[in-house]
């Protein structure tokens, strides 16, 4: 560890070191504006001259090392002379309309010339004179503002591993643009924001509808609301609104943010907010008073429930509420109401990984945490389009290849990830579990299995090798339609290697298969010995903010919270002594068998808190005609959804940004979402709410606060119980995190498993898919996510510039088969299926083979689950969303 001295002031530094890293140990501030964490350091600002003794030139301090015995002067003469003489040569060359700058009071060179004394160029002659390229949705680029710190560049290139943006030109006409004088809106910027959070002057600047100075903005820190990353963010706001965003410097995204998060904010403060409670009157919802609404739901609710029962109500909560709301809610339903019929949207995306997931390993989760990503040696992409729905995520499996790690994609779409893929296996929609089996035959066959992990830690590997045996790789290229040897080049990669995580979404779990196909993955990394060690694991991405949690809160039919079971006894004598009831003992109903139970006039009154079944749900005529059916409908939201406009009673929730309470990411991090504005109209937090309607159903609850419910929340849950607010208010944890001592847990599996001191291998065999391609319905169609848009579009809906870019429903089909059809690229066509018919846009793209065709299920106008096929898979009753059979006519 070298000695130095800075400023006459000894201190020692780590080995490798820089001189701006050892004044930053001591508090000896370097001005900077090329340098930015945690960037190459380029030294290209030159702002971080330094003096150093015996050297023949002041050194740049971002990108000199400390050697020993270096003596260092940071404010000599020399110094501050050559820092206001780079100052000198920048503000010659630079649009100095500060007055008009949204960067003003916050523009790194303006606060430079301002400490440094230059206030005029003394350089004359020519300028840079370029104009503003206004060509993205959200964000503006001035070259006349650009220094060419190469800032945006390097985070684009570094950070966000994207490629986007570049340096062009040579001498005076060097200029920061996209290749070839593209614009930002017709070329691969995937419009994430991070150039603009780097950028250190006013030449990157998004475009806002409410401008203000830094000095004018108040910033909260909070948790994204929108996919399952859990990346931190300030929000910015001003007049009691929400004025911007920036991303913070959280575990999971380290100052990264997506489209959304940092540009999609406009929904908070819409005009189309939900601000009054409506009731249906003569067939209309009208404004009504809270005690007129609540009244309304609670009278309802105790008459119906005198009548028919208590199992003849259900409840839907929500993976976009809070931990502390989710809970309130699951405790309305039980302890309250009297029935286990709770469930909400995890069912429809990662219930088969509750299922599977806790079969093989006792947990239903993530097994390792989001910043062990760039780790990786080789990285196991399957049934995951992460660049686009987790793509913060995605930029970190980028970063990772960027540091020599490998890539296998198996996906039935040539998705963004699969140009940058070692190995791509581009498999038939459906056939996970044969691909898994494969890759485990070939891991068999080739002697790659770790037998010294699996002998110690496993169990019934006997069973495993028995039905693996099938699946030679000839015999597994056939079911998947790939290449046999591309099948043993990816298992080899994938066995190999040290560290080497599986991620997977979606694409595995919404299947009739999908608890077999989540096994599938376990099963591969059992065998191959890579659970219970960090940089490895099998890694389940959920789909929204709060996904997790709302799992974690018992909001399932058959579970409480943390996942201790209704059908167990004493599980079930614990809650009853904590909530001072007597609790049923049945497991409820899912939320398809809800709608099914609607039109067989089982359930008569459904309560939804921030769900959108009406876009989310399979088949969704069956749904309207059941909601429609439906005795007694509430639904409690933002905005006046699709389901919203069928209830008898909407209650108005306010968002994210207007309640305190935490969110748990997709690797069981919990963290905390924090209140930025006062609550929009009348709306209120939903346990608020909730809260009102316990007590007018004749249950006082002893919580007032988030903070008080997570103390509850705590004292029942063994994997919460060493959380709380204080906690959180400086760190967040990792669940399982048993007292408050305990340091959270990153890495699941270790040492034990959480169902005990063996993981489970179930192996399962192949089955086709529940429908399949006939005469009749030639094509397979698969749903899936944008880039653009989230869920229901009920928050993404609202941003123009999330519109410009991913407004309208579209099918991508092969060009073959447009060709046969007479279909061209943007024409409207007819997609029907068994179950219903809509009209889309076609995208004619080779990113699917032959017979396949894509929809995002988003878009109310022209809906993708009107035409899947709500065929559940036996084990966790999760619907088929991903293979159905269609026709197309032009």
């Amino acid at each position: 560890m070298p000695v130095l001295t800075i400023d006459g002031r000894k201190t020692e530094v780590a080995e490798g070191a820089t001189i701006l890293e050892a004044c930053e140990q001591i508090g000896v501030e370097i001005p900077t504006l090329c340098h930015l964490k945690p960037l190459t350091a380029e030294g290209a600002c030159r702002m971080c001259l330094v003096e150093v003794e015996g050297a023949r030139a002041l050194q740049t301090a971002c990108s000199t090392p400390c050697t020993e015995g270096m003596v260092v002067h940071s404010k000599s003469e020399p110094v501050v002379n050559a820092r206001r003489f780079v100052l000198d040569l920048m503000l010659s060359n630079h649009n100095k309309d500060c007055f008009a700058c949204a960067k003003s009071g916050e523009c790194k060179l303006q606060n430079y010339c301002y400490e440094y004394g230059v206030e005029e160029a003394t350089f004359t002659g020519e300028r840079v004179l370029a104009p503003i390229d206004k060509s993205s949705p959200f964000f503006d680029y001035d070259p006349e503002k650009c220094i060419l710190c190469h800032r945006c560049v390097r985070t684009c290139h570094e950070r966000q591993a994207n490629n986007t943006l570049s340096t062009n030109g040579r001498g005076f006409g060097t200029n920061v643009g996209l290749p070839f004088g593209k614009d930002f809106d017709n070329y691969n910027c995937v419009s994430c924001g991070n150039c603009v959070s780097a950028c250190p002057t006013g030449a990157l600047t998004p475009k806002v509808k409410d401008r203000f100075r830094l000095w004018e903005v108040e910033k909260t820190l909070t948790t994204c609301s929108y996919c399952g990353v859990g990346c931190q963010m300030n929000l910015l706001t001003k007049d009691n609104k929400v004025v911007g965003v920036e991303p913070a410097d959280g575990p999971t995204n380290q100052n990264l943010l997506c489209v959304k998060g940092k540009f999609a904010y406009n929904f908070i403060n819409h005009p189309d907010r939900l601000t009054q409670p409506l009731i249906r009157k003569d067939g209309e919802l009208v404004e009504a008073t809270w005690d007129e609404a609540l009244d309304l739901v609670a009278g309802k609710i105790k008459a119906i429930k005198g009548e028919t029962g208590a199992d003849s109500i259900a409840g839907f909560a929500s993976a976009r509420a809070t931990n502390e709301e989710n809970y309130a809610f699951m405790k309305m339903m039980r302890a309250v109401i009297g029935t286990n019929n709770v469930d909400h949207c995890a069912r429809l995306c990662h219930a088969s990984t509750v299922a599977g997931l806790a079969t093989t390993l006792g947990s239903g989760a993530m097994t390792n945490s989001i910043p062990e990503t760039v780790e990786a040696d080789v990285i196991f992409v399957t049934g995951s389009n992460t660049t686009e729905t987790h793509p913060v995520i995605g930029a970190q499996i980028r970063q990772a290849l960027l540091r020599g790690a490998k890539l296998i994609v198996a996906e039935p779409r040539r998705i963004d990830l699969a140009e940058q893929a070692d190995i791509f296996l581009q498999i038939k929609p459906g056939t996970n579990v044969a691909l898994y089996n494969g890759m485990m035959n070939v891991v068999l066959t080739e002697g790659l299995a770790d037998m010294e992990y699996v002998n110690a830690r496993t169990e019934e590997f006997e069973a495993l090798k028995e039905v693996i045996k099938d699946y030679t790789p000839e015999h597994v290229a056939e079911i998947c339609g790939i290449d046999a040897d591309e099948l043993r080049a990816a298992a080899r990669l994938y066995a190999k290697a040290d560290k080497a995580p599986i991620f997977y979404s979606m694409g595995v779990t919404q299947h009739s298969t999908g608890t077999a196909g989540v096994m599938g993955t376990s099963n591969l990394a059992l065998l191959c010995g890579k659970i219970g060690k960090r940089g490895c694991g099998v890694n389940p991405l959920r789909g929204q903010n709060n996904v997790q949690g709302a799992c974690d809160m018992g909001c399932l039919p058959g579970d409480y919270t943390g996942y201790q079971k209704v059908a167990n006894e004493a599980a079930r004598k614990k809650f009853e002594a904590a909530w001072g009831v007597e609790l049923p003992t049945a497991a409820g109903l899912t939320v398809n068998e809800v709608m099914d139970a609607i039109i067989d006039d089982k359930i008569r009154c459904l309560y939804i808190m921030g769900e959108n079944p009406m876009i989310s749900d399979p088949d969704l005529n069956h749904v309207e005609h059941a909601l429609n059916k439906c005795e007694f409908l509430v639904v409690q939201d933002i905005f006046l959804t699709e389901t919203a406009m069928l209830a008898d009673v909407v209650l108005p929730a306010c968002t994210f940004a207007e309640k305190d309470g935490t969110f748990t990411a997709t690797d069981r991090r919990v963290q905390r979402i924090r209140a930025a504005i006062p609550m929009v109209g009348d709306s209120r937090a939903d346990w608020d709410i909730l809260k009102d309607v316990m007590a007018r159903l004749g249950y006082e609850n002893s919580f007032n606060s988030p903070e008080e419910i997570m103390a509850e929340i705590a004292a029942i849950t063994p994997q919460y119980g060493g959380i709380n607010f204080t906690r959180l208010e400086t760190e967040s944890l990792c669940w399982p995190c048993p007292d408050a001592t305990h340091p959270g847990t990153p890495t699941l599996h270790t040492k034990a498993f959480s169902r005990g001191e063996r993981a489970l291998f179930v192996p399962h065999h192949y089955k086709p898919s529940a429908e399949l391609p006939d005469a009749d319905y030639p094509f397979i169609l698969t749903t899936g996510r944008v880039l653009h848009q989230y869920h229901t579009r009920t928050m993404t809906g609202k941003s123009e510039g999330v519109n410009k870019l991913g407004g309208v429903s579209i099918i991508e089909i092969n060009p073959a088969d447009a060709t046969k059809l007479g279909i061209n690229d943007g024409d409207i066509i007819n997609v029907a299926s068994r179950r219903g018919e809509v009209q889309t846009k076609a995208v004619v793209t080779d990113k699917l083979k032959a017979g396949v065709v894509f929809m995002p299920f988003h878009y109310a106008d022209g809906p993708a689950n009107k035409l899947t096929n709500a065929a559940l898979d036996p084990i966790a009753k999760i619907p088929e969303f991903k293979v159905c059979a269609v026709s197309i006519k032009k």
